[in-house]
This record gives C-alpha cells, structure tokens and sequence, in this order.
C-alpha cells in the first residue's frame, strides 16, 4: 500500500497519582516512532488528585505506518467488523489500548490508551470512511 488512508493518529493516556508517570509514558511509546515527542498536561481530579495527560498526535506517512505496524498485534479482522461502529460521522475511528499490557511490550485491546485515527474519506462520509479504514487494515493483516 502506497498511501495511507489516515491524516493523522492522536494518542492519549492519563496517568493518575497512584501510577507511575515513566511507565504510563513508556506504555505510549509502544506505538510510536523513537524519539517521538509526547505532550503533558497537568490537571487536577475532582477531589484534588493529580492526573497528567499524555498524548502525541502522528501527522506524517511513515509516522502512521509505524503506529499502524504496532496494531498488527492484536485482531484486525475483528476491528474490521466493527468498523461502522468504531466510526463517527466525523470520520474518525476509535479505539481503546490496553495500558498495561502496552507496558509489557505487548499490543492487547482494553483500557488506558485511546486512539483516534483520522480517515480520509472523499467525500467526507461515514461510508466512505468506512470503506477505506476496512481496505487499509485488510492490507495490514496480510
């Protein structure tokens, strides 16, 4: 596959007090380029406890194989099949990342690390979207 079908990948995790900043960061890099940079935000919760936001936004080609590479780990025929769910009209597809098994090196669906991907879709429709993201992870699981 020559092009790839997303402008961009965004990202995020939040780290809470009672984790540890390095490890969460550490779980991130797990689906991007080396050296690739990671912004942080600090917020407070609703009882006063700290969480930081660490996210990174991948804009360019090579940048979005990789992090579609790292993907190849887990079952793309099932995020296949789930696409028109995984989907909004905005053309943007989601999905969740296992925090913890990313730490371990290891690529598993679950909680703690959301991504969007951004898919290119001419006319800007759902179905469209839908068709592409479908032909761009068929590509990956061959």
């Amino acid at each position: 596959m020559a092009g790839v079908p997303f402008h961009y990948i965004d990202l995020r995790a939040f780290c809470y007090a009672t984790e540890d900043e390095r490890r969460v960061r550490t779980a991130l890099e797990t689906f991007l380029p080396e050296d690739f940079e990671i912004d942080r935000v600090e917020n407070e919760g609703f009882h006063g406890d700290r969480i930081v936001v660490l996210s990174a936004r991948v804009e360019n080609a090579d940048g979005v194989r990789h992090v579609l590479d790292a993907l190849s780990g887990i079952d793309l025929d099932d995020i296949r099949t789930e696409l028109d769910e995984r989907i909004d009209e905005n053309c943007s597809l989601f999905l969740r990342l296992d925090k913890q098994a990313a730490y371990g090196g290891y690529i598993e669906r679950g909680a703690g690390i959301e991504l969007r991907a951004k898919v290119e879709a001419y006319p800007a429709k759902k179905e469209t979207a839908v068709e592409n993201a479908a032909e761009a992870l068929s590509a990956r699981s061959e």
